[in-house]
Formats: structure tokens, C-alpha cells, sequence
């Protein structure tokens, strides 16, 4: 299917005159994620979106990768200083120093997480059913709230119900794409 064609039907939030949210919307968005690396990734990306728009995150997501090592976790940890003054001086992310210190702490509790349950999806199917939900209106919900509590109480920044329900969406906890979008 060709993602330029006008007459297909998408979310409302899906920027047609962005081709890389065009993408991000028919081939990732909403569709199973399992994998702790990728998790991660967005994680600490929908974490970084708080305030602002997706789309302004994921045009960024390339110098994110590059700058955060790929978002491989045992980097990131070890992130001194200096590390963090190089990324508030990097103009392809999202320079905001309270984000990039929390993407550390996260990343600290993500991998606390990975060794208490084995993974950080074995983690979340603690909360979320084995089907996705069907939900496109909700904005928050019983299930990120409980993981934001978990979350918040292990010590992670930056990860209200809200955040974590755009989270679940991206994975595909939920399928929120809309009733019309040809991906329903």
C-alpha cells in the first residue's frame, strides 16, 4: 500500500505532509513490541515527549539513537557529567537537563526491573492483558495508572499515567488507532 495515498484513511494525529510520521504511523505505531532493547528506546523517547508534541520527538529520534548510544542500557548508566553537558549541547535532541538525568534514572530501574522479573515485557504483562485493548479515546487508564504508581515508587521520573498510556499505545498494549484509519 502506498503511504502517500491520499485516499487512505489514518488517525487524525498522523501528519500527512510528514512522511517519516506517515511511516511511523502504518508500519510501528500500536503494533507488539517485545523486545526490553526497543522498549527502552521508547521509553525514555515518550518520556522525553512530555510537553510536546510526538511528532517533534520522533523528527528528532535519529539524533536521540545517536546520541544516547543507541539506547543500549549499560551506556547509559554510566553516563557522568560531562556526558550530560555534551548531550545539553547536542541541537538534534531534546535538550532539557531534568529529561536527560531521568532517561539515567530510568534506565537504572528499567534494568533493576529486567533482573527482578527476567525482562521489562515479562514486567508489563504483569499489568496488561495478552490481547490488546481496543481504545481509542482514553488518554490515561486504570492500567497506566497502576504501572505509573510502580513506576514512580522504583523511582522513575517523567512517567505519568498519560505518558505511560501513549507508552502502552506505541507497543501495542492497546490499539487505539481510530474507528475510521484503515488500520482499525
Amino acid at each position: 500500500m502506498d503511504r502517500q495515498d491520499k485516499d487512505i484513511k489514518r488517525c487524525f494525529w498522523a501528519n500527512p505532509k510528514n512522511p517519516l510520521y506517515i511511516k511511523y504511523h502504518d508500519e510501528e505505531w500500536g503494533r507488539p513490541v517485545h523486545d526490553d532493547g526497543q522498549l527502552l528506546e521508547l521509553l525514555i523517547l515518550e518520556c522525553f515527549q512530555a510537553g510536546l508534541s510526538w511528532e517533534c520527538v520522533l523528527n528528532k529520534r535519529e539524533a536521540f539513537r545517536e546520541a544516547f548510544d543507541g539506547f543500549k542500557s549499560d551506556r547509559i548508566i554510566a553516563y557522568n557529567e560531562a556526558k550530560i553537558d555534551e548531550l545539553m549541547a547536542n541541537p538534534g535532541i531534546i535538550r532539557h537537563k531534568a529529561k536527560i538525568k531521568a532517561a539515567i534514572t530510568n534506565t537504572i530501574v528499567f534494568m533493576d526491573i529486567q533482573k527482578e522479573f527476567g525482562s521489562f515485557n515479562a514486567y508489563l504483562s504483569q499489568f496488561c492483558p495478552q490481547e490488546p485493548i481496543r481504545d481509542h479515546t482514553s488518554t490515561n487508564s486504570p492500567i497506566s495508572d497502576a504501572i505509573f504508581a510502580d513506576l514512580r515508587k522504583r523511582g522513575m521520573k517523567f512517567v505519568g499515567s498519560t505518558t505511560i498510556h501513549a507508552f502502552l499505545q506505541a507497543i501495542g498494549k492497546y490499539n487505539s488507532h481510530q474507528p475510521d484509519c484503515y488500520l482499525y
